[in-house]
């Protein structure tokens, strides 16, 4: 069978058990998309999302219990999404490359892709941020706990966040993004967002600008992750954006999540003390895996660890923290066969900028705010509120 996001004509009706003739009824009935081929003969060809999403359909009826359990694990899709499809090693914003997006297109762009489908960004972002007051012990904060903090405080003053309507949830997730950013950087917002952040934290690298509008690019979105999920769950019981935001940061921290970076940074602390080689074997012989490196969703490798890495090496190539970053990637790939995450190469740039503590994570929510808020708009259009039943296997009651 052929890999990608296409499949011929018999091998989509040979793993949905039909008919060619069937599985033409289907693409008529809008089950099945197909698009004329680019070779030779031109050939229509018949989308592998489709074909795997009827499966999944045909699964859950025959045996729910089953499905939805394996679904809740990197398993079957739960819930309909057109924002981002993980596929053949890469992954997509809307049917676009993010790894072209990341390398062409400012992050206020990307993000407008996301909610809107469309890259105009005209009426969307303020020019300065609503103006919350924080108190000082708010400000001592680390970042994602003034992140915390703050977004209560700003959702009580902006009713304008009750309107759910697409447009007006864009601009709000718009002003949630520039009002974060501007209390990460503890200065007036720049023309963009990746500016502001080179300003406050990177002042000495101009070039830092484009790898901001990078890492936040790729850490956009990426599918039904439990962060996303999570601000999903908000959204479809009509909590506004700031809950659904506030709700995402909330997950986004935990420590199997985004709260990894925690331990990416540790192991390369270990590694600066007692050498790289020595503290893999030192990870591998506790039976712990090494941290920032095997993604289930990546046999071949997170692609947004490799760009990032190689854009961070080309910002800051004298970085101590870059020649120790590559020794692990040559070392992981030779002894485990893993290669890195994003977490690793967020904490690889973070250390390599000298950027402030936690910015490696913070950086990650920011990205993520506009992935979470996409996902937002999608539940609110749905109008459908989420509620997965449990099943029971505690102890039965006593019938008397």
């Amino acid at each position: 069978m052929s890999e990608g996001l296409y499949m011929t004509a018999v091998e989509a009706a040979e793993a949905l058990g039909i008919s060619v003739s069937t599985l033409y009824a289907y693409v008529s009935r809008g089950l099945v998309r197909s698009e004329e081929g680019t070779g030779k003969t031109r050939a229509r060809r018949y989308r592998r999302e489709d074909v795997d999403a009827l499966l999944a359909r045909k699964d859950l009826r025959q045996n729910p219990a089953k499905a939805v359990e394996s679904a809740l694990h990197f398993g079957t899709p739960l819930l309909e999404s057109a924002i981002t499809l993980i596929a053949d090693g890469r992954f997509y914003y809307r049917g676009h490359d993010v790894l072209a997006l990341a390398e062409s297109r400012p992050f206020e762009e990307v993000a407008a892709l996301i909610w809107t489908g469309d890259f105009d960004t005209a009426g969307l972002f303020p020019a300065q941020p609503p103006p919350v007051i924080l108190p000082d012990a708010v400000q001592a904060l680390p970042l994602m706990a003034r992140f915390q903090a703050l977004l209560p405080l700003a959702a009580v003053q902006d009713l304008a966040a009750y309107n759910l309507a697409e447009t007006a949830v864009a601009q709000t997730g718009a002003r949630i993004l520039t009002l974060l950013t501007a209390v990460a950087c503890k200065q007036p917002p720049a023309a963009s967002i990746a500016q502001s952040l080179q300003q406050a934290w990177a002042p000495t690298h101009p070039a830092a600008v484009d790898l901001f509008d990078l890492v936040l690019i790729l850490c956009a979105d990426h599918e039904l992750n439990v962060s996303s999920f999570t601000a999903r769950c908000v959204a479809s019981a009509l909590g506004t954006p700031y809950g659904a935001v506030q709700a995402g940061l909330a997950a986004l921290q935990g420590a199997k999540h985004g709260g990894f970076t925690e331990r990416v940074a540790a192991l390369l602390r270990e590694a600066e003390m007692q050498g790289v080689r020595e503290t893999i074997a030192s990870y591998l012989r506790r039976g712990e895996g090494v941290p920032g490196f095997g993604h289930p969703l990546y046999a071949a490798g997170d692609p947004r660890a490799r760009l990032l890495l190689e854009r961070v090496t080309a910002v800051a190539p004298d970085a101590p923290v870059v020649q120790l970053a590559q020794a692990f990637v040559d070392e992981m790939a030779a002894s485990v066969g893993l290669p890195a995450t994003v977490d690793f190469a967020l904490v690889v740039l973070a250390r390599a900028l000298a950027l402030p503590p936690g910015a490696a994570l913070t950086l990650f929510a920011l990205g993520r705010t506009a992935g979470w808020l996409g996902h937002a708009i999608e539940q609110y259009r749905l109008g459908q509120i989420i509620r997965p039943r449990a099943r029971y296997v505690g102890e039965r009651p006593v019938v008397k």
